[in-house]
Formats: C-alpha cells, sequence, structure tokens
C-alpha cells in the first residue's frame, strides 16, 4: 500500500521491480537472520535505485538489502520507509527518507502484517499481544 502512494506522488519517470526479504516468518520479533525470498527480475548497474521499505526496525534486512543491491552496481541507491522504529536499533542501517517514527510496538494494517494477516486494514494499529488481534485504537490513519 505504501508502494502504491508513493508511486502516486513521484513525478520522475520509474520502473516498479519486487524482492521480498523476511526476518520474521510468523512471529513478532526478528530471527535476526534475513532471508532472500524473491530477487529482482531487472538488471540494476548503471539505474538510481530507491529501495522501499515498510518498517525498519533492527536495520538488519535494510542493511543485508543494502549490501547485496550495492553489490549490482547500480547509479545511485537511496533507501525509504514508511514506519522507523528507533528504539529497536541495532544494525542502525537507516533510510535516508522515511514516514513516521513509532514506538516499539509490534503494528499491523496499510500492507503489515502479523502471519499473513491484518495487511487490509486501512490504518496502522498496535497488535493485541494477548489476543493477537488489532487492538481498536489506530497508531496511524491512511490518507
Amino acid at each position: 500500500m505504501f508502494v502504491a502512494d508513493l508511486l502516486r506522488h513521484l513525478t520522475v519517470e520509474c520502473e516498479v521491480s519486487f524482492l521480498t526479504a523476511s526476518s520474521y516468518g510468523s512471529a513478532t520479533s526478528s530471527s535476526g537472520v534475513v532471508r532472500l525470498v524473491s530477487d529482482v527480475d531487472v538488471p540494476l548497474a548503471g539505474s538510481d535505485i530507491l529501495v522501499v521499505e515498510d518498517i525498519v526496525e533492527s536495520g538488519l534486512t535494510l542493511q543485508y538489502l543494502m549490501r547485496e543491491l550495492a553489490a549490482r552496481e547500480p547509479a545511485s541507491l537511496e533507501a525509504c520507509s514508511l514506519l522507523l522504529k528507533p528504539s529497536r536499533g541495532c544494525a542502525r542501517e537507516e533510510p535516508r527518507y522515511f514516514g513516521f517514527r513509532i514506538p516499539d510496538r509490534f503494528v499491523v494494517g496499510y500492507g503489515l502484517d502479523y502471519a499473513q494477516r491484518y495487511r487490509n486494514l486501512p490504518y496502522i494499529a498496535e497488535l493485541n499481544p494477548a489476543a493477537p488481534s488489532p487492538t481498536s485504537r489506530a497508531l496511524l490513519q491512511s490518507p
């Protein structure tokens, strides 16, 4: 959802390709091991690349992606994330651009999931760790 909204506001010509990396599985905390699930299907050498993340917590996934993509010799490489949890920093690869800093809570909605659920919520909400289900209190409303 974030990348779709971001694309609607870009004024430069661009091409979109997707890759998937994960360090969560169906847990609410990172395993610490980043796994590349699917890779981009276009050559990146000589291109200006913007990595778009939904959330940066420990920075491990972003650090991994930036290292992997830099090896493909793009003309430039930057990162952008909708959410940033500064209290979780450990690898501290921070995106150049980000939308919101949020507290150290597990959030769902607006494309973010827990065990492949709750991506469709039109807002970002804290996951209730006891249930687990989204709390009734939205942290961020989509525009």
